[in-house]
């Protein structure tokens, strides 16, 4: 039985000098809701690229519900649906036929016909359906590279950066639908910028770094592992002068709200209350809240600047 929907086997990839994925190892169960994190430049498009097929590595072996992407590059492509960033799209044809021919790509006719349909109508492109691809805007296109990516029922589905300069009424689609796919047993695997979109979606998160995996786990676990939790302020002054045993604990400063970034074991909120009367700095309100997605990602990336 298949437990590993995809099987990353020590990929390296290299562009010359640029070795732009350095060993990259990790599965992704089958069912799980996974997020690939990373800043620009970090290699999640060309190891989705590798995914699908449409790159070479240097070194190293994919499994896609355990069909190698080269040996058996024919099943493994029918496993794999992909939403690429880039609205690459054929504009002489019209959203019905266009996904009529990518059903018959993969070798499947009339009886296909239902399930475009479904697919139409729950991406709201019914009544586009016969409207020629140039006429769409950029939005409605991207519901049609959801839909090719889907017209053959593949159990692993892949979004890249699948919201980026989308409307709010298309992100709110698009994430109902993979959460029903989720529910439905299929496999997601989601690049984003939007680390609160992983945060919310994902179980499992994986966070690449300048071509190498520096981070693995359960989405829970590696917020639990991150040793810092926020202390917001709502200041009564702005005009203070914080203390220099606090002043490198500042997270953010805006308007008249001040957040300390404080070490779970290390800080004690009593001592930092001490320290604040002490300055006679005076606050109307205050809360802590644990560090997010987001705190963790620029902390293993290193973009926490000075932290």
């Amino acid at each position: 039985m298949v437990t590993a929907a995809v099987s990353i086997s020590h990929i390296h990839k290299h562009y010359g000098s640029l070795h732009a994925l350095q060993g990259i190892h990790f599965d992704i169960p089958k069912g799980c809701f996974f997020g690939l994190l990373g800043p620009n430049g970090a290699g999640k498009s060309t190891l989705i690229n590798i995914m699908a097929g449409l790159v070479r590595s240097t070194q190293g072996s994919v499994r896609i519900m355990d069909h190698d992407v080269r040996q058996q590059w024919r099943q493994a492509r029918y496993a794999l649906g992909v939403v690429p960033q880039e609205l690459a799209i054929d504009p002489f044809f019209t959203v019905y036929e266009v996904l009529r021919l990518q059903s018959g790509y993969f070798g499947l006719g009339r009886e296909n016909k239902p399930w475009i349909d479904e697919l139409l109508d729950i991406l709201n492109l019914t009544d586009k359906a016969h409207t020629n691809l140039q006429k769409l805007s950029g939005g409605m296109k991207r519901r049609v590279l959801i839909a090719l990516a889907l017209v053959h029922k593949p159990p692993v589905f892949v979004l890249d950066e699948p919201t980026a300069g989308v409307d709010v009424e298309l992100r709110k689609v698009l994430w109902e639908f993979t959460t029903h796919l989720h529910q439905k047993g299929h496999t997601i695997v989601l690049t984003t910028h939007y680390i609160e979109e992983a945060e919310r979606l994902c179980e499992q998160i994986a966070i690449l770094d300048e071509g190498k995996l520096v981070a693995l786990d359960d989405k829970a676990v590696l917020l639990a592992r991150y040793p810092y939790r926020l202390l917001r302020l709502s200041l009564l002054d702005r005009n203070i002068v914080l203390p220099t045993s606090l002043q490198d604990k500042v997270h953010s400063f805006l308007k008249d709200e001040l957040v300390l970034r404080l070490h779970r074991e290390k800080d004690h909120i009593g001592s930092i209350l001490d320290a604040l009367r002490i300055a006679n700095i005076q606050f109307s309100d205050l809360h802590t809240e644990e560090s997010s997605l987001e705190e963790v990602f620029l902390s293993l990336t290193h973009k926490d600047k000075g932290k």
